[in-house]
């Protein structure tokens, strides 16, 4: 298994070792003691299965309070996964990583406690996997305009297919505020 920092600190990119034979590949997609050696040392509690059509934009997402941190995976399709730093006080507050995830890479994106995430699907259909060190909290949930000017994530989408939550969703600067960043 190797195991990059990404651009952001607490980004990780792990890309498992895959044993290819006449009958397809085995990895291990997921193993405790190894992740926690690269400090990915949490308690996973939720795994969530996702389905989205070519354009679809999900995001950018967190759970306030003590937070969720992810581990994502596309195991079918392409997708375009986002981080954006929220942590306040960091020196990357604001700054965001992108990182195509499909079948063929076998990556997971390492997605800590204190960053929004979300994802734009690239290909005809697309499937992401991931696991949350927190269970789901409606009422937890925030996040951010995906297409917010002050962030700039370049989405590889120019008609994204949104839901009314994304298309409502407040602006980065106002998400500051509220923080009490600003």
């Amino acid at each position: 298994m190797k195991v990059e920092q990404g651009p952001i600190a607490g980004l990780l990119i792990v890309t498992p070792t895959v044993y290819p034979d006449d009958r397809g590949f085995f990895f291990e997609s997921f193993n405790e003691a190894r992740f926690r050696k690269h400090g990915i040392d949490l308690p996973w509690r939720q795994d969530n299965h996702v389905k989205s059509v070519l354009n679809t934009v999900r995001g950018l997402h967190f759970q306030r309070g003590e937070g969720q941190a992810k581990l994502v995976r596309c195991i079918r399709g392409k997708v375009w996964d986002v981080a954006v730093d929220i942590r306040p006080g960091s020196p990357t507050l604001g700054k965001w990583f992108g990182i195509e995830l499909t079948p063929e890479s076998f990556k997971t994106f390492f997605v800590p406690v204190g960053f929004a995430h979300g994802y734009a699907v690239l290909s005809d259909e697309a499937e992401v996997l991931y696991k949350c060190s927190k269970e789901y909290d409606p009422n937890l949930e925030d996040g951010f305009r995906w297409d917010d000017s002050d962030v700039a994530v370049q989405w590889p989408v120019e008609t994204p297919i949104l839901s009314k939550r994304d298309v409502t969703a407040q602006t980065f600067r106002e998400l500051m505020a509220k923080m009490g960043q600003v």
